[in-house]
């Protein structure tokens, strides 16, 4: 008999197309109902009821009840990782979908990725803190926000304690699919997010993943996290 996890089983839950367009639209971040997966998915309300079910059965996704509806979330931030480390392998191999769309420059430009900011933009914000060591990798490899970063951070308005209390990492690369470079994740890079949403630079798509940068928002960015020239 095999010992060890069983990929395999993890692999059938998300490789079904139905399934996997139900996850791809809950990468938006978005708590969403089983009608809405459905419409997502192209099946019938009861075809998606299964899928969930199973989807919840194998933990990759949560589900939750308020009032009448259940709401269905990815279950963990490893799962979002996965999918998006999938989508750029799928992105690399060929394996794309056949329709594409005017949506599909602005999803490589900017788009969230779960609670983070992925795409060029996210890339970019990801290599400039590297570049400016405010984010820097220890001996063992793990990743931390060093002492200039933990300035830079609370400066731009976000609490840093609160932070690093969460019971997820505070700052992790994610694989960007479109870029095939890292963007930032972890509380972090939410963070970072939820605080350009709050200063009115960006907002998030009520269509898609795509998050829509003010003219004013996106040179904010691009002042404060433009590419440094190579020394």
């Amino acid at each position: 008999m095999k010992e060890g996890p069983d990929i395999a089983r993890v692999a059938a839950l998300i490789g079904d197309p139905a399934r996997a367009n139900m996850l791809t639209a809950l990468m938006s971040g978005r708590a969403l109902t089983a009608t809405e997966l459905a419409l997502e998915a192209g099946v019938t309300a009861q075809t998606a009821s299964s899928h969930l079910a199973k989807l919840h059965e194998g933990g990759i996704v949560a589900a939750r009840k308020q009032g009448r509806h259940r709401y269905f979330t990815l279950d963990n931030p490893d799962i979002v990782e996965l999918l998006e480390n999938l989508m750029g392998i799928a992105q690399r191999t060929g394996h794309n979908r056949v329709r594409t769309g005017p949506k599909d420059p602005a999803l490589r430009k900017a788009r969230i990725c779960y609670d983070h900011l992925a795409g060029e933009m996210g890339v970019a914000l990801f290599e400039n803190l590297q570049q400016r060591q405010f984010i820097v990798f220890d001996d063992s490899g793990e990743m931390r926000i060093s002492k200039q970063g933990a300035a830079f951070v609370q400066d731009f308005g976000l609490d840093l304690v609160q932070m690093r209390q969460m019971r997820r990492p505070l700052c992790r690369e994610c694989l960007d699919w479109s870029m095939r470079r890292s963007h930032l994740a972890g509380a972090l890079g939410a963070g970072l997010l939820q605080r350009m949403f709050e200063l009115g630079w960006a907002r998030k798509s009520n269509e898609s993943r795509v998050i829509d940068f003010t003219p004013t928002g996106e040179k904010a960015f691009y002042d404060l996290f433009a590419a440094l020239p190579n020394n």
